[in-house]
């Protein structure tokens, strides 16, 4: 056997990394930029364009665990490879849609492809080449998919008063296309299942154990959180008194702080155990939500740091945490069973964080802060389980 058949990790991480940035730009942030367009020419409601997220998102947690089986089984190059011609079959169809169903049918096309191929999917394919010394790489990947939103949003714009939303959604048809599918098809090892069979074995079952049940909760107070934010941030910022203008731009801290933290954890941090990172990560939300209610909006700043800086490292968590306490076996499957009360939370979160603004943004800010102190209480007692 060849030494090392594989390219260097720094290439694949880089290939899977600009990936998952055009994942994300194209599918979890794309209606939040184009929604309004799509409705105003279609003639749809706003709150029927921009629920197909939840409809996106619900196809994806139904289909996650069979995904998570077959990467097991067979690799991740195959389903990831696969999901870039999903993605693009979506954003044809959405591009193409002249009305709700095709619209709606793109979308589900688009849930699809997101169990398929965000971020479970290139961990797992790092964990089957690098086994427990895969969170550097995972780190990596989740840094350079991190860019999703940041790069997400103005690419996106861009392309809509360019292209129009049709162009824009065709556009990034044929970046999944022409970058993600050579790029992944020419870097990622071919021999991923036969890797995978012959070192590791096949799945055994998962036990929704006193890990797994803190660790779901872990994660799907983190993903409501998050989703919440993305959505209402500014809105939250505005109702504690900055300007629609000044939280627009305060909201944009968030992306750079996950950014920021996930550089710091693969520089320096991934030195120290994952689970202390994890739960350090619990508690900066709260800390902003804090400093927010205590010094009022010039502290907005900080609260958006704070939401920032603890999903990214919660991001990075996601992928290194199932791998430090249950090792390689069965990583892709475990993880997505532990994801789907992350998926389902993401669902009804903006809405329910909606009603809680509406009535109170002190509650709100308040009772999202208190989720993260229940995240922050299940990282206690989870210890690597002994091998059998």
């Amino acid at each position: 056997m060849a030494s090392n058949p594989h390219p260097p990790q720094t290439v694949i991480m880089l290939a899977l990394g600009l990936g998952q940035t055009i994942a994300f730009a194209s599918s979890f942030y794309l209606i939040g930029v184009l929604g309004d367009d799509i409705a105003a020419e279609l003639r749809l409601a706003p709150t029927f364009v921009f629920s197909l997220m939840s409809v996106a998102l619900a196809a994806s947690a139904v289909a996650a665990p069979s995904a998570g089986r077959w990467i097991d089984r067979h690799g991740g190059k195959a389903p990831l490879l696969i999901s870039n011609l999903v993605f693009a079959a979506g954003l044809c169809l959405i591009g193409l849609a002249q009305g709700p169903v095709l619209l709606t049918l793109g979308m589900i096309a688009l849930g699809l492809a997101m169990a398929l191929g965000l971020y479970g999917t290139p961990f797992a394919i790092l964990v089957t080449l690098y086994g427990d010394q895969a969170r550097r790489a995972i780190t990596g990947v989740a840094l350079i998919g991190g860019l999703g939103s940041s790069l997400g949003f103005p690419v996106t714009h861009w392309l809509g008063q360019q292209l129009g939303w049709q162009g824009a959604c065709l556009a990034w048809a044929a970046a999944h296309i022409l970058i993600c599918l050579p790029l992944g098809a020419l870097v990622i090892p071919r021999d991923l299942g036969g890797h995978m069979s012959a070192n590791v074995g096949p799945p055994a079952p998962v036990v929704w154990d006193r890990a797994m049940i803190q660790l779901s909760v872990l994660f799907a107070g983190a993903w409501f959180i998050s989703t919440c934010m993305s959505t209402h941030l500014p809105r939250l910022l505005v109702a504690f008194g900055l300007s629609v203008t000044a939280a627009m731009s305060t909201a944009a801290l968030v992306g750079l702080a996950a950014v920021a933290i996930r550089a710091l954890e693969f520089a320096v941090l991934r030195r120290f155990p994952p689970l202390l990172a994890t739960r350090a990560a619990t508690l900066m939300h709260p800390l902003g939500a804090a400093a927010l209610l205590t010094f009022g909006k010039v502290a907005a700043p900080v609260m958006a740091l704070g939401q920032g800086a603890g999903n990214g490292m919660l991001t990075v968590a996601k992928g290194v945490l199932p791998l430090s306490i249950w090792g390689p076996e069965g990583y892709a499957y475990r993880s997505a069973v532990l994801g789907r009360p992350a998926q389902i939370a993401q669902i009804g979160g903006p809405a329910l964080y909606g009603l809680a603004i509406d009535r109170s943004p002190t509650l709100a800010l308040t009772g999202g802060a208190a989720l993260c102190l229940v995240m922050f209480a299940m990282t206690f007692g989870l210890n690597k389980e002994p091998s059998t």
